[in-house]
């Protein structure tokens, strides 16, 4: 007997994480992960969006810069046991657009479902 499939989470807000990994690794410089940890970690503190404890956004930031590796969006180069990643330009301006216009979106859907309230 197979089980039916059940309902999956989908994410109903624009990925702040992500925003601000691309944000940060837009710049020419290239970080080892504490350092762009520490880097977001302020600014999304300063945006009053960093929630759930230091270590899981520490893990989620972790995945998502992991994510941006594979997509081709940022490159990882290891010297030993040092890894530096960094942004390549082409690809980042391409996810700034589609965050851009799921942002915008984001905001007609909200403004939408308080004008309908």
């Amino acid at each position: 007997m197979s089980k039916k499939r059940g309902v999956t989470f989908a994410r109903r807000a624009p990925d702040i994480v992500t925003e601000e990994l691309v944000a940060v690794l837009s710049s020419k410089a290239s970080f080892e992960f504490k350092a762009l940890f520490e880097i977001i970690f302020r600014n999304l503190r300063e945006r009053n969006a960093a929630s759930g404890g230091e270590d899981m956004l520490r893990l989620r930031v972790y995945e998502k810069l992991q994510s941006l590796v594979s997509q081709g969006a940022v490159t990882r180069t290891a010297t030993g046991i040092i890894k530096k990643y960094k942004g390549v330009a082409a690809r980042l301006l391409v996810l700034k657009a589609e965050m851009k216009a799921l942002r915008v979106d984001w905001k007609k859907r909200v403004l939408a479902k308080a004008a309908l309230a």
